[in-house]
């Protein structure tokens, strides 16, 4: 057994003094690890956190979990410790960052002992505990499968042969898991190499398996409507369907079309076949497992409808009607909204392709389809109301942003917009028709009947829309749809209703129509929407004022012929009641309204310097909301909209004037020091770009609280979290910019360097170290120079250690860099110490080379052009080598195809207007950069306007030194480039000069 070879393995490879004591010591501690206390909790994960880097502590572990002593249900919570702290191990310590060299990985022989026995021993352990096993399989395989782990899928695949359901269901699903891989992702050559792999391995079984498995179903149905092992078979048939999804995501295996008709009979017998055993009429949220299948089911027709592949199409008019049949069964209880969704998907999916019109132009099959499945699917529920009410927060993810569960509601409004593709002039009459017998119904009864306006309103929303964006709203309507009537007579009177209570969910349809149609307003209409939405922002319902603050942001970025529609004029009226507004609600006790801080952050965008006179005031109100959420982050996305309307106040009033920097640090150190002190990691990387910022925008210099703060940003502790790394990295070039030559007074010239080495030795800070670098270079040349053989000697052990394209590319922008601050005869001197001719190596091996790709900005390209002048034209030495005739020609090609191709047309506008959504956010202080703290592009020539007449000048001094030498020399490096060469004479021209 797994447990006898494990234990022989301890035996043999540990001191016999280990094994029993240290697994009774790893009991205790696991068993503290459920303790209520902390300290003894934090301790006792502090110790198991010590013991993992011991050699063999993996199988250790493992063997805890194979223990006959701990299957007793009364060790059943130690057991699950065990299960959740070996998942856990293998996460942090299978494949560990290899920029993070403080993670000990599990050692190769521990590996290949966990390999060997987990699979067996998964199948072994109960339900709960084998869920953790399957997890941690999924994470080796994600970094061994199928190379290094090439017994996996032979292991699962003889596990399908069990008795024990269980045991089946439990390789399935690991099964699953590793093999969405496959989805979701673009092909390539290796991803297919594996697919086919798995493929030869999985296909044939995966088909056997789920013929046996279906015809036990069957079977044990027809005799009993509820047997022993029912449902776990089902829920196995479930997994098959799955891991056939994944299988078949990229393209139809040759083996599934030949067997086509095999799969697709299984499928449609389990879309037609019903289970009352599995059903519990009391339960109304969760699916039962019949239909789970067939869900999952219907996602692969999905699927493959959506490829149009040739071998189902004989079969789909069949699936078509058996999906009509199934989704006119479907109640609108919660546990069918999966089902339903993905039905409708499939309707969606085929009604609005033309090689389909034919399933669908009969006016009846259209007319049934708008009142017997969208209407009936569009209306508001029972679970609706109280998601709305009790929920908001998921009731605002699932019908304004579209979350990763689709909603009935949002499928029946793409089965329209598809439906629209094909038959518009159809579609939108039936709709219409059904919209005004609902509005006619509601004018009876207002009060009682408002389900039927919610309805009218998603009807209108949902054929009106030809095209649109998240980001940009409507940009085509349904010629047949009159948006500004509907408006006029139905929606406009709901936001003038000043009862908040009165039909609220009504109320928000109002707010979402505007959010959705704001492009076709006019700037009148909109200014006279917005007191409206300001009420409503008042409104005590959480999704009515989150709607109405979305709603203001985004008529804030409505945009005609690239200028804001309604912009700081139009805003200017309405900023008192629209901040009071909100930071009324962002005082208030609910949760912290992302999108409420995203307007107040895009109103202050909006405003400018409009705001100034109240900043104070602003100021106060976002570090009260910053003092709120110290104590407990827990909105990523609130958290940053937060700090970027501190950065856009900063750049508003001291974008104007300087002075009002002192204000603003006399307002922002204190929250900012508390930030600091209480070591909230999710704010830390923000707040050391706002003091970056303030720090930019200073007009005199360091004062003596920026110079007090400074000795703690050099110590190694602040840049382990790498959320730090970027911000840090831009608060030190702040300070450089600032006040270089009083920090290297101060003698913090040494830890400045240390950062830089520490920063270089990981990959994945080196473009923060070669920023750090620049600017050091620009900011204190002199002081830098003697410690410039060393910095060599790093970053060239780096590029023998890896020579990745990003590394050479920045190694490159350095090199330019150097050269252009100092000169060529410095750069040859100092990589020469390093070895004879280094130099002309690095010249001719790494540097020109890598300046034949694209991709270097505009400032990055003058530089190179700066250096690549003073080697050609300032430094015999070059000359002077045996290849170096060789070498100056190379480089004055390429520093004349740098002039042609990045040095043309208009420099891009590096400071736009708008704010795209924050990046990838987390809880975790993964960084993400402020956009209004942003630092302007640096230029470290920003004296040289035109690098182009410094490169001619330079080539004529030369020319005229050696008449007739140099002439041909460059007339052959331009290789016959006629756009190069005109480059070269528009240079000259506008130089007024000659090459001789």
């Amino acid at each position: 057994t797994s447990h006898i070879l494990l234990k022989l393995y301890l035996v043999e490879v540990l001191p016999i003094s280990l094994t029993m004591a240290d697994q009774n010591l790893l009991k205790g501690y696991l068993i503290q690890t459920l303790s209520p206390d902390a300290t003894i909790r934090r301790n006792a994960e502090a110790n198991l956190e010590t013991a993992q880097t011991v050699a063999r502590y993996p199988v250790r572990v493992l063997e805890l979990l194979a223990d006959p002593t701990i299957a007793d249900p009364s060790q059943a919570a130690l057991r699950q410790a065990a299960s959740i702290h070996f998942k856990n191990l293998i996460k942090k310590r299978w494949a560990p960052d290899d920029d993070d060299p403080s993670i000990v990985p599990v050692a190769q022989p521990d590996r290949d002992v966990v390999k060997t026995h987990l699979i067996d021993l998964m199948c072994k352990v109960p339900p709960d505990v084998q869920r953790q096993c399957g997890e941690a399989v999924s994470i080796i395989a994600a970094a061994d499968f199928p190379e290094k782990w090439t017994d996996l899928l032979p292991g699962l695949v003889r596990k399908f042969a069990s008795d024990d359901i269980n045991v089946v269901v439990g390789c399935l699903t690991t099964a699953s898991s590793i093999l969405k891989r496959f989805r979701y992702v673009q092909r390539n050559d290796e991803l297919y190499k594996v697919l086919a792999y798995v493929l030869g391995e999985l296909q044939e079984p995966l088909l056997q398996l789920f013929q046996v498995t279906s015809a036990a179903v069957r079977a044990a149905v027809a005799v009993n409507p509820s047997p022993p092992g029912l449902a776990a078979r089902v829920e196995a048939l479930r997994i098959m369907c799955r891991i056939f999804f994944s299988l078949n995501w990229q393209d139809l295996p040759e083996y599934f079309e030949d067997h086509m008709g095999q799969w697709m009979e299984e499928f449609a017998a389990y879309l037609q076949l019903e289970i009352p055993g599995l059903v519990d009429s009391d339960e109304e949220d969760r699916p039962d497992p019949l239909n789970k299948l067939q869900a999952a089911v219907v996602d692969i027709l999905v699927l493959y409808a959506s490829k149009d592949e040739e071998p189902f199409l004989p079969f789909l008019q069949n699936f078509t009607s058996l999906i009509w049949n199934l989704l006119i069964k479907c109640s609108p209880l919660p546990k069918h909204d999966a089902l339903a969704t993905a039905l409708i998907r499939f309707l969606s999916g085929i009604i609005g392709k033309q090689m389909h019109r034919a399933l669908f132009q009969d006016p009846a099959s259209l007319r049934q389809i708008v009142s017997n499945i969208v209407v009936p699917n569009i209306k508001v529920r029972e679970v609706d109301v109280e998601s709305f009410e009790d929920d908001p927060a998921d009731f605002i993810l699932a019908d304004m942003e579209g979350s990763d569960s689709d909603t009935r509601r949002r499928c029946c409004c793409e089965l329209l917009r598809s439906m629209c593709r094909q038959f518009e002039k159809e579609t939108t009459a039936l709709c219409m028709e059904h919209v005004q017998v609902m509005l006619s119904e509601f004018a009876s009864d207002p009060v009682n009947k408002w389900e039927l306006k919610d309805a009218s309103i998603h009807l209108v929303l949902a054929v009106a829309v030809r095209a649109e964006s998240a980001a940009l709203g409507v940009s085509q309507v349904n010629d047949g749809v009159d948006i500004i009537d509907f408006f006029t007579h139905q929606i406009l009177p709901e936001l003038q209703d000043t009862n908040h209570s009165l039909r609220p969910m009504v109320k928000a349809d109002s707010i979402k129509f505007v959010h959705t149609f704001r492009n076709q307003f006019s700037v009148d209409q909109l200014c006279a929407l917005m007191p409206l939405l300001i009420f409503h922002l008042g409104a005590p319902g959480v999704v009515v004022h989150t709607y109405a603050a979305a709603c203001v942001e985004r008529i804030l970025t409505t945009k005609a012929a690239g200028v804001n529609r309604f912009g700081r004029a139009q805003v200017q009226p309405f900023l008192e009641p629209m901040f009071t507004a909100f930071f009324k609600i962002v005082a208030s006790p609910d949760p912290e309204n992302e999108y409420v801080m995203k307007a107040v952050m895009r109103t202050l965008f909006v405003a400018g310097e409009d705001i100034v006179p109240v900043t104070q005031m602003m100021i106060n109100k976002l570090t009260e909301a910053l003092g709120l959420v110290c104590k407990n982050p827990s909105n990523p996305h609130y958290n940053h909209y937060l700090f970027e309307s501190i950065a856009v106040l900063i750049r508003s009033a001291c974008g104007s004037d300087p002075g009002n920097t002192t204000a603003f640090e006399e307002l922002l150190f204190p929250p900012f020091q508390t930030v600091l002190q209480m070591d909230v990691a999710e704010f830390t990387p923000y707040v050391f770009q706002v003091l970056a910022q303030l720090l930019e925008y200073r007009p005199d210099g360091l004062s003596e609280a920026y110079v007090g703060l400074f000795p703690p940003l050099v110590q190694p502790l602040l840049w382990e979290r790498k959320g730090n790394v970027p911000a840090l990295t831009r608060l030190l070039q702040a300070y450089l910019k600032k006040g270089a030559a009083q920090l290297v007074q101060q003698g913090f010239l040494m830890g400045m360097l240390g950062v830089f080495q520490k920063l270089i030795s990981s990959k994945a800070n080196e473009v923060d170290a070669f920023l750090f670098l620049g600017t050091l270079i620009e900011e204190i040349p002199s002081d830098m120079l003697p410690h410039m053989r060393t910095i060599f000697q790093i970053l060239l052990l780096r590029l023998k250690s890896g020579k990745s394209v990003r590394f050479q590319r920045l190694i490159t922008v350095f090199f330019g860099l150097f050269v252009a601050k100092f000169d060529g005869v410095t750069f040859f001197e100092q990589a020469n110490t390093i070895q004879d001719g280094l130099g002309m190596m690095l010249l001719a091996n790494v540097w020109i080379p890598h300046l034949k790709e694209d991709g270097f900005s505009r400032t990055e390209a003058k530089i190179q052009v700066l250096a690549l002048t003073k080697l050609l034209c300032d430094t015999p030495y070059l000359l002077a080598q045996p290849n170096g005739e060789q070498a100056w020609e190379a480089a004055v090609g390429i520093v004349m195809k740098v002039l042609t191709s990045n040095l043309k047309g208009k420099a891009t506008n590096v400071d736009g207007d708008d704010v795209p959504d924050p990046g990838a956010v987390s809880f975790d202080a993964a960084y993400s950069r402020l956009r209004f703290a942003s630092a302007p592009p640096s230029d470290p020539f920003k004296e040289i306007t035109d690098p182009g007449i410094i490169l001619a000048q330079g080539l004529h001094r030369l020319c005229a030194s050696q008449p007739g030498k140099f002439a041909p020399v460059i007339e052959r490096a331009m290789q016959g480039d006629e756009k190069v060469l005109g480059t070269l004479q528009t240079m000259m021209v506008s130089a007024g000069l000659t090459i001789v």
